[in-house]
């Protein structure tokens, strides 16, 4: 008899983890909605995903391996939703509400989905779209019907469980690359649940009764917060979308213990007008992640005795692989290690390599940081050749981040391998922004790079030639890439110049694009 393979061996609790959680926390407080004010038991919340898993398939029709997009801010029918997809085996796609058509319609092109359930404040943005043949429903779930409450809520609930294996696709996320066609990540259960475990037992969840959830569910680092939460039967406390006011008003009212932020919402906080009267004294700890976060940033936590650290991860390789976690119980050591992302999470390995020749550095060398673990994504949608560029057969991930590691064993990220950058928390390819400026007809080239920037850590820059006897204006060629790209993505300011700055091989030059904007 053959050894058994756990991952591919369909269990009745993989993917149920509203029923699991309900069975032995049913009266414990698993969510508290900021916008509504109310809150809910594991139980309400079995009993939620019960009623859409008996809607999504008894009436839709909808079962394993089906997909279902989802256009929608940090709602609770959002995770309704992806506890009932859990339920079925049906995967969960959401889709950012900040991209704009084009790349809409590509992600849905490719998603193939057969389900799309958008939010009522996007219905102009749906309306748009190129939605494929393969979408059979199109459901606004607060239309002015208040479709979802009306009709969803209010089917029968029946427990609609299937049995998964760990192995079988929970979510497609879509990521920024170095590319300008969006890459679809294959999220398996496998991955969700070994990510649990590997924050539970590295410290980073278990140390707080709420959690404020402040990363989008369109990003893996919205479901990467809520799901370990879950499994641990923490309350999560969830905000529509980033509102400074109001998370300084859940924080003075001890609402929140504990939450993880990129560093442009920690300056929002900052910057706002409550934050020097708010009562920070129920916070545990913060955590901040996407890119390292400034002294300056962290030493206003800090003045407040709020520990910060970093964490980092990507969504291929984790999406959580590292923690700082201090070593001792003065914050400054956590100030003179700030640049630092710690040592990789208990179930982890990471190594540094050379970019040329893949050999393992030295510690005080820079290299590329890859990572290997259990939590590894499974590929990108049919897309092997990008997969093997970042997945090896011995099942390392290159990261492309550059990174080096001291004396004590510490990892410090010093910047990317490849063109990509991270805006805000967004990774943002240059290529993309330079093929939206080339569709301007009095454009002959485009170069993009990104700048260095106090709020958001690097913004979109970009240099363009125009074409014999055109003329263009900056805020003529922006508006022209709001109309293609997500805003994030359009370059903060954009020259004019009578040629694209190369390398000695003739590749465009992007390190000289800064030069310019310095």
């Amino acid at each position: 008899m053959g050894s058994i393979q756990y991952d591919d061996l369909p269990m009745n609790w993989v993917g149920d983890w509203a029923g699991r959680r309900a069975a032995l926390t049913p009266n414990r407080t698993a969510l508290y909605d900021s916008f509504t004010t109310k809150s809910y038991t594991f139980r309400h919340m079995n009993e939620r995903a019960c009623r859409v898993g008996v809607y999504l398939s008894s009436v839709l029709g909808l079962g394993k391996g089906d997909v279902l997009t989802l256009i929608c801010r940090n709602r609770i029918e959002s995770i309704d939703i992806y506890l009932a997809c859990g339920k079925l085996g049906i995967i969960l796609a959401p889709l950012s509400q900040r991209l704009k058509m084009p790349e809409l319609n590509d992600l849905l092109t490719r998603l193939k989905p057969r389900a799309l359930f958008y939010e009522n404040q996007f219905a102009e943005l749906i309306s748009t779209l190129s939605v494929p043949a393969t979408v059979q429903f199109q459901i606004n779930i607060d239309d002015d019907k208040n479709y979802f409450d009306n009709i969803i809520l209010k089917t029968e609930p029946r427990e609609v469980n299937v049995p998964l294996a760990l192995n079988d696709v929970c979510l497609y996320v879509h990521t920024g690359g170095t590319t300008a066609v969006p890459k679809i990540c294959i999220i398996s259960h496998r991955q969700m649940v070994w990510n649990s475990v590997d924050l539970v037992v590295t410290g980073v969840v278990g140390t707080c009764n709420n959690v404020l959830i402040t990363f989008p569910f369109f990003h893996i680092g919205g479901w990467n917060t809520f799901t370990p939460l879950f499994h641990a039967g923490i309350t999560s406390v969830l905000l529509r979308e980033f509102n400074a006011g109001l998370i300084l008003d859940l924080i003075h009212a001890r609402r929140v213990e504990n939450f993880g932020a990129v560093e442009a919402m920690l300056q929002f906080l900052i910057a706002h007008p409550k934050f020097a009267q708010t009562d920070f004294s129920n916070i545990k700890a913060i955590t901040t992640a996407a890119a390292p976060c400034s002294q300056s940033v962290m030493q206003k936590f800090m003045d407040k005795g709020i520990p910060i650290s970093q964490t980092y991860g990507m969504t291929e390789a984790g999406p959580s692989n590292f923690a700082y976690l201090a070593r001792t119980a003065s914050l400054d050591e956590l100030l003179t290690n700030a640049a630092s992302i710690g040592t990789s999470m208990f179930h982890c390995d990471a190594k540094i390599i050379n970019q040329d020749t893949g050999v393992e550095v030295t510690p005080g060398e820079i290299g590329v940081l890859c990572l290997r673990s259990p939590h590894t994504f499974d590929g990108y949608l049919n897309d092997s050749a990008r997969t093997e560029k970042i997945l090896n057969p011995d099942g390392w991930i290159y990261t492309g981040d550059l990174a080096i590691q001291d004396q004590d064993g510490l990892i410090s990220i010093k910047g990317r391998a490849d063109n990509m950058f991270i805006s805000g928390g967004e990774n943002i390819s240059p290529e993309e922004i330079e093929q939206a400026l080339m569709k301007h007809p009095a454009i002959a080239g485009a170069i993009c790079a990104g700048h260095p920037d106090k709020r958001w850590g690097q913004v979109p820059v970009a240099l363009v030639v125009l074409n014999a006897g055109q003329i263009a204006l900056e805020e003529e060629l922006k508006a022209f890439c709001r109309k293609n790209l997500a805003d994030y993505k359009v370059p903060k300011q954009i020259r004019i110049v009578n040629e694209l700055p190369l390398t000695g091989a003739g590749k465009l030059n992007r390190v000289a694009v800064t030069a310019v904007f310095s």
